[in-house]
């Protein structure tokens, strides 16, 4: 859900006007939507790069998964290692977009920690992996202090949520 659809919402749902802050809000929205789009692109067309500077240091932080046994042993394990990288890094850039943390809470973080638990797949080294998908991310926003300012909310988001 967007902003500007959630603040519709709220106020629709109390039966009254957007207040001034919530109307502040949406100008906000708006003045930074063509920099969201900007961000968004550069995530989506650093997608590669930005996974295999994660992977190589998630992999290095942890050897163990990809060492005989681990949850990212052979190709074909870690290859659904990075799928899920990327799919972070999507749902990262959606949040970005609706300049509103809900889609990552209801796609991302709503029992993500089930299942991860059920397929045996270590919580803490998932929340590692966004972390390095965070670093690699602001290492490729490095020019623009306030993109990387705009986009580790979106991280912190879920990583805390993984987290709870």
């Amino acid at each position: 859900m967007s902003l500007i659809s959630q603040i519709i919402i709220e106020a629709d749902n109390e039966l009254r006007y957007p207040s001034i802050g919530e109307l502040e809000s949406i100008q906000n929205y708006l003045n930074t939507g063509e920099k969201r789009i900007k961000i968004s692109c550069i995530l989506r067309d650093k997608e590669k790069e930005i996974i295999q500077k994660a992977s190589k240091t998630i992999f290095q932080i942890h050897p163990e998964y990809i060492a005989p046994g681990g949850n990212a042993e052979g190709a074909t394990k870690r290859s659904l290692c990075l799928r899920d990288y990327g799919w972070y890094l999507r749902l990262i850039t959606y949040g970005i977009l609706a300049g509103d943390k809900t889609s990552i809470e209801k796609i991302g973080v709503v029992g993500v920690r089930e299942m991860y638990n059920s397929l045996g797949v270590p919580i803490l080294g998932m929340i590692d992996a966004i972390k390095c998908l965070k670093e690699a991310t602001l290492e490729i926003l490095v020019k623009n202090e306030s993109n990387r300012q705009m986009v580790s909310p979106y991280f912190d988001f879920l990583i805390q949520g993984m987290s709870q």
